[in-house]
């Protein structure tokens, strides 16, 4: 029997090629958006990334579009308010969320990145699939499930994807696969496959990238 959410097999060779043209594309920093009023025009497929503080949402973003320097990390979590739009090829937006899950941030900062991302989840109607990051090592935690039921609330689909992937072997992988499994079974939203990635040794990115461009 298949087990719930199984991982995303790999591409085929026309699906990976396909992805590889697309992210072999140009890739910009368009704008950070602090309000919806400076939100780019919907005008093309949008995907966009979120996760906590330190989940390797910037590393996973550089490796998917082969630009080191593209996402930049903050050193001090919540400190980016931002939501960072990027230009991909003519075709995609690809978006960077604030990471979540900051206990040092002002609380007066806090809800007001949680109203600016409910408003931009509920009414951006070019966006196809949210990807959220989960640490490979750790499993989603109570501050990732307030994300995935905003999601749900948004009825936006969601696909988890396991960063770190290279740092969890064995019995310890699957124990977390088990975790993640049974967390994601609670929300509608959900994306039934899970993408294993390791930025560090380029695992799961074609597979991440052949996904995004075949989303329509």
């Amino acid at each position: 029997m298949q087990l719930p959410f199984p991982l995303t097999e790999e591409p085929d060779a026309f699906t990976r090629e396909k992805g590889r043209l697309l992210f072999a594309g140009q890739t910009d920093f368009l704008k950070g958006v602090v309000a919806m009023s400076g939100l780019p025009p919907s005008d093309r497929i949008e995907v966009c990334f979120a996760g906590r503080s330190n989940v390797g949402k910037s590393s996973l973003i550089n490796a998917l579009t082969g630009r080191k320097g593209l996402a930049r990390a903050s050193n001090t979590p919540g400190r980016t308010q931002e939501i960072n739009f990027f230009t991909l090829a003519d075709s995609h937006y690809l978006v960077d969320l604030p990471g979540y899950g900051y206990a040092n941030a002002p609380l007066a900062v806090v809800e007001k990145w949680q109203k600016l991302l409910k408003q931009y989840l509920s009414g951006r109607q070019n966006l196809r699939r949210a990807f959220v990051l989960v640490d490979a090592r750790h499993g989603i935690k109570a501050v990732d499930e307030e994300i995935l039921s905003l999601l749900d609330s948004a009825a936006v689909t969601f696909q988890c994807v396991l960063t770190k992937a290279d740092k969890v072997k064995g019995a310890d992988r699957d124990a977390v696969l088990a975790q993640v499994r049974g967390a994601l079974a609670k929300h509608p939203a959900a994306f039934p496959e899970i993408i294993l990635t390791s930025s560090e040794k380029a695992e799961g990115i074609a597979t991440l990238r052949a996904t995004i461009a075949t989303l329509i």
